[in-house]
């Protein structure tokens, strides 16, 4: 523990400011003695810890943008985690990650191909500014109570595995904790995505905030009607020893990945061309028949319909040859191959542990390295 954090925990204790928790799956208790008068008092200070973690789309990927329908996971072999505790003064504290001091010009090219421009402060900013925002618009008054707050995380960046809305999902977690305030799950993945569309200019779709909120294994469906009637999906827990033998593979070598490929996907979408919305139907009905080959587990279908994804996701998207490369190595191997996200990782079937130790051979040629994803 930091001498900030307890010197500004001894203040607010001296102030006779007193702060209550009691769950004890998201605080570590801190304890200490503080001397007054000459006696020994003894007090406990709670830190608030919440986590969320890494997610991928497994089924109908990219068509929650365009009202379709998906299956996804989260990976717990990586997570984000915020810390909060009490303080005089609300302060967000910058994580070794946030630096502007650099080794060299090409560590610096690094970290901001990695991290960005800004790393995780300006995600934490956009989350307290949207919960502000949220319990104002629901009249809940808030108590006078500042905090510091802190972001950690395992999740490997710019790699489709979703790891900005995974601190965004935390720091949302441990608001509602210190504040005592309930968002209704439904709406705080909502919430999520406008933090990251309004106020960071984040292009994306309500797929990767619902399975950070609701974890394990979930089918979604978003058809416009619903969406429009109660501005959320419909949000199916499936039980994920449902799930087959999965593998997920994610680029390593950032440094040498060429810019950003952009599509016009959406405008097409949006003019009604018979092409793109013929096939995000498509790739929506590839989670619809997921689900029931999920259910029935029939894993030769769920094999191919993850190929099935891809391939009809490359007849309107461009595929950069970094991802090309990626898909074509695992299926070499024997294994089916698609996007976790909108590229940079890719997730797939495979039969045996012969043609996991394959790809993890391949791969690791191509800078790529792969895990087996747990899923609880």
């Amino acid at each position: 523990m930091s001498d900030r954090l307890i010197n500004r925990s001894l203040f607010l204790l001296a102030c006779g400011r007193r702060f209550l928790f009691y769950d004890a799956d998201s605080f570590v208790n801190l304890s200490f003695n503080l001397l007054a008068s000459g006696d020994k008092l003894r007090y406990t200070i709670l830190l608030i810890e919440t986590r969320a973690y890494a997610r991928a789309g497994l089924l109908g990927n990219p068509s929650d943008g365009f009202f379709g329908k998906t299956i996804a996971i989260t990976v717990r072999n990586f997570g984000a985690s915020v810390t909060l505790y009490p303080s005089p003064e609300l302060h967000i504290e910058p994580q070794p990650q946030d630096t502007n001091v650099f080794r060299s010009l090409h560590h610096l090219r690094d970290s901001v191909s990695m991290l960005g421009y800004h790393g995780g402060v300006p995600l934490l900013k956009a989350a307290v500014k949207k919960f502000a925002e949220y319990c104002e618009s629901e009249h809940i008054r808030l108590p006078n109570q500042n905090f510091s707050i802190r972001y950690n995380t395992s999740i490997p960046r710019q790699v489709g595995l979703s790891g900005s809305s995974a601190i965004i999902v935390a720091t949302f977690r441990a608001l509602m904790q210190f504040y005592n305030v309930e968002i209704p799950r439904p709406i705080l993945p909502n919430l999520v995505l406008a933090t990251e569309a309004e106020e960071l200019g984040i292009t994306a779709g309500l797929q990767d905030r619902v399975i950070q909120c609701y974890e394990g294994c979930v089918y979604m469906d978003f058809e416009r009607e619903t969406m429009e009637r109660q501005g959320y999906g419909q949000y199916e827990p499936l039980d994920s020893r449902l799930l087959p033998k999965l593998y997920i593979a994610y680029n390593t070598d950032l440094g040498k990945q060429s810019g950003r490929v952009h599509n016009d996907v959406r405008a097409r979408w949006l003019k009604g061309e018979p092409i793109v919305v013929d096939t995000m139907n498509a790739i929506a009905d590839v989670a619809r028949e997921g689900r029931e080959a999920m259910l029935n587990q029939d894993t030769k279908l769920l094999n191919e319909l993850v190929n099935r994804n891809f391939d009809l996701r490359a007849q309107i998207y461009s595929i950069s040859d970094r991802n090309q490369s990626l898909i074509e190595t695992a299926r070499a191997c024997g294994a089916s191959a698609s996007f976790t996200g909108s590229g940079g990782s890719i997730i797939g079937l495979y039969r045996d542990d012969a043609m996991l130790n394959r790809l993890f051979v391949e791969l690791k040629k191509i800078n790529a390295r792969v895990i087996k994803p747990y899923v609880v």
